[in-house]
């Protein structure tokens, strides 16, 4: 079970540097955003791991406009399946809206979208439609249809203004070793410093800025670093432990 008063204690992991290694992975992700004219795409499910990320990407871009330069469009997605937890997605529903108010009031170029699976490929369309049966780990056919298809779509058309993009997700080694094996053999595959070589699609890098981080690093951070859009870090931790 999460341990909040656990998180609370690597507090001091600031005089060790852990701030220092925040403001050097913004700087980081702020050079290789402004690298070039690439669109970059932020998948974000209203998690831990993806709030860090968006996060990051905030503090990144808010950095760069600080110093003047100009900012090309930053694509939030989020996939909603419409069977989703009624709580969570009132959540992510929630969060979307006020990142798109603020990201306005802040003259950043941050774009959320909320996206839905085609009516063909809806949970119920297939459980009922066409007699599929439920989802179980030998055969999730609702993760492909539910979540991956949309994002997809709109993953190919955002890179088809340039002919190619990047997608960055909050994937850690530290979640499975199955999970680790698959980011450290994408990391060989890659042609890109910083970069992963996407499972499918050669035109579309992923970059992982969190991918060496463990779950206290990424409590630590959303606990130590108010969401800039305006959400409660500390609601989404309760959620966390009630679910848990």
């Amino acid at each position: 079970m999460l341990d909040e008063k656990k998180v609370k204690k690597y507090s001091a992991f600031d005089q060790f540097g852990f701030k220092k290694t925040i403001d050097d992975l913004v700087e980081l992700i702020a050079n290789l955003y402004s690298k070039d004219d690439i669109p970059w795409l932020v998948g974000y499910s209203g998690g831990k791991d993806s709030s860090a990320i968006l996060q990051l990407m905030w503090s990144a871009l808010s950095h760069l406009k600080q110093q003047g330069k100009t900012l090309k469009p930053m694509y939030v997605m989020t996939t909603d399946t419409l069977v989703e937890n009624p709580i969570v997605s009132t959540w992510v529903k929630a969060s979307l809206e006020a990142l798109r108010e603020k990201a306005r009031q802040e003259e950043l170029p941050i774009y959320p979208n909320l996206l839905i699976p085609n009516i063909e490929d809806t949970f119920w369309v297939n459980l009922i439609g066409k007699g599929y049966p439920a989802p179980r780990p030998k055969f999730r056919w609702c993760t492909n249809r539910l979540k991956i298809r949309s994002a997809n779509t709109f993953m190919f058309k955002i890179a088809a203004e340039k002919g190619e993009a990047v997608i960055v997700l909050g994937t850690r080694k530290a979640e499975s070793s199955n999970r680790s094996k698959n980011i450290k053999e994408s990391e060989k595959k890659s042609q890109r410093e910083h970069f992963t070589a996407h499972s499918s699609h050669n035109n579309i890098s992923a970059f992982l800025p969190i991918k060496d981080w463990s779950n206290d690093d990424v409590w630590l951070y959303l606990l130590q670093n108010n969401s800039p859009w305006g959400i409660n870090n500390k609601d989404l931790l309760c959620m966390y432990r009630d679910w848990e």
